[in-house]
């Protein structure tokens, strides 16, 4: 299994301090965001090895980041020749660059350089593991449907199935919600480039993948714990910054 994580984004919702900077890169409690994830991923033995995906712009940052990063598995930057907001490839324009450029031909789990979590991965492979053929994807339940509005919400069988999807919705179904966190058997990444053939649908926004996705083949949603922050905007950083202060 490879993991990959997306740091090609050009987070202009953190402007002025992602202006020049990469969001991943950002500390909380002196440490950057994506140190936390990819701590989490050097601990699952089935993952061989980490690519972080990001772009022209920001690559000189990782790999002054990179050099001295404490990991045991082996760690490959990936450069999608972006070099503004405007040229972005997307998360799933990304995922498809990744998975072209390095020939990838394993599962993959897919994680969002912005993601912080206390939860570890572990039980999510499990389960992922015994829904082997079919995608899975790591969900939240932030326990308000006036807040779950700003991201994908999901709602889900008895069995974890996804049987609805929709990616910022207006009057949100749920409170659970989705975390850019994916795990996509082999056997599945071909759909990516079927769904990319597709110009009515948008690269950017990963939901929206997941919401086509579900209507073809049965994709199941795992539940995580303890808390999880999407560090989006400037309040969520702080919030995040402020509850991880004094535990992680």
């Amino acid at each position: 299994m490879k993991a990959l994580i997306l740091a090609a984004g050009y987070a202009t919702r953190l402007y002025p301090i992602t202006r020049d900077y990469p969001k991943p890169l950002l500390k909380v409690k002196r440490k950057p965001i994506i140190d936390y994830i990819v701590d989490k991923l050097d601990q699952i033995d089935k993952i061989s090895e980490i690519f972080v995906i990001t772009n022209s712009k920001f690559i000189p940052f990782f790999r002054r980041w990179s050099k001295n990063l404490p990991v045991s598995k082996r760690l490959s930057l990936v450069d999608d020749l972006t070099k503004d907001n405007s040229s972005r490839l997307g998360a799933i324009g990304d995922i498809d660059f990744a998975v072209t450029k390095k020939k990838i031909k394993d599962d993959i789990l897919v994680i969002g350089g912005d993601n912080l979590f206390d939860s570890g991965l572990q039980e999510f492979l499990s389960f992922a593991m015994a829904h082997k053929l079919s995608p899975v994807i790591g969900a939240f339940d932030i326990k308000s449907k006036g807040k779950a509005g700003h991201f994908g919400v999901v709602k889900l069988g008895p069995d974890n199935r996804i049987i609805y999807f929709k990616e910022k919705p207006k009057d949100a179904k749920s409170s659970l919600v989705a975390m850019c966190l994916y795990y996509f058997p082999k056997e599945r990444l071909a759909m990516i480039k079927e769904y990319l053939r597709q110009k009515k649908y948008k690269k950017d926004a990963t939901g929206l993948y997941i919401d086509w996705l579900r209507k073809k083949i049965p994709v199941y949603g795992f539940v995580f714990g303890g808390r999880w922050f999407d560090i989006g905007d400037h309040k969520f950083y702080g919030r995040a910054r402020e509850s991880f202060s004094h535990t992680i």
